[in-house]
């Protein structure tokens, strides 16, 4: 299994992946147009060659972004494709130098056990302005948005790369 930016022969997989969750109104639908135009934010999961799950970083400002159209395979649920996803994707953040990330979603439980805490929606306006208020769920959102301050993250210990010397005789 690999965790890969997109490219563009991935956006129908992608698409597909996204309508399958956005028909069981579980994700917001995505349009092919959408997700050429916003390549650049999704990162994939490949395996064998295929793709198996995507996810999105949404960037709102210097500090702040979401991580959205987060999906798995449905044959691949619970295999921690989606975890390996959002933590890539946390570390992309971190890598640009945001200091927030949040999530809105319908299984709070698990970006909570990756360390995000629930916060209220009124906390993003730049979401609510983009995407809530042009949706039909709006009036009856049952979405909860979820936090995660990258500064209060712990930091991943990195292995030195060792270098092997070569001996000749």
């Amino acid at each position: 299994m690999t965790i890969r930016k997109a490219k563009l022969n991935d956006v129908p997989e992608i698409h597909r992946l996204i309508s399958h969750y956005a028909g069981e109104r579980i994700l917001l639908p995505r349009t092919l147009i959408d997700i050429y135009a916003n390549l650049w934010e999704f990162m994939v999961a490949e395996d064998e060659g295929r793709v198996v799950g995507c996810g999105a970083l949404k960037i709102y400002s210097q500090e702040l972004a979401e991580i959205r159209s987060l999906c798995v395979d449905e044959t691949l649920k619970s295999h921690g494709i989606g975890r390996e996803l959002v933590e890539d994707l946390i570390n992309e953040a971190e890598a640009i130098g945001l200091k927030t990330v949040f999530a809105l979603t319908v299984v709070p439980t698990f970006f909570e056990k990756l360390g995000f805490y629930q916060s209220p929606r009124e906390r993003f306006p730049a979401k609510v302005w983009h995407d809530c208020l042009r949706c039909e769920r709006y009036s009856c959102c049952d979405e909860k948005a979820l936090s995660l301050e990258l500064a209060d993250r712990p930091r991943r210990v990195q292995e030195p790369e060792t270098e092997v010397a070569e001996v000749s005789s």
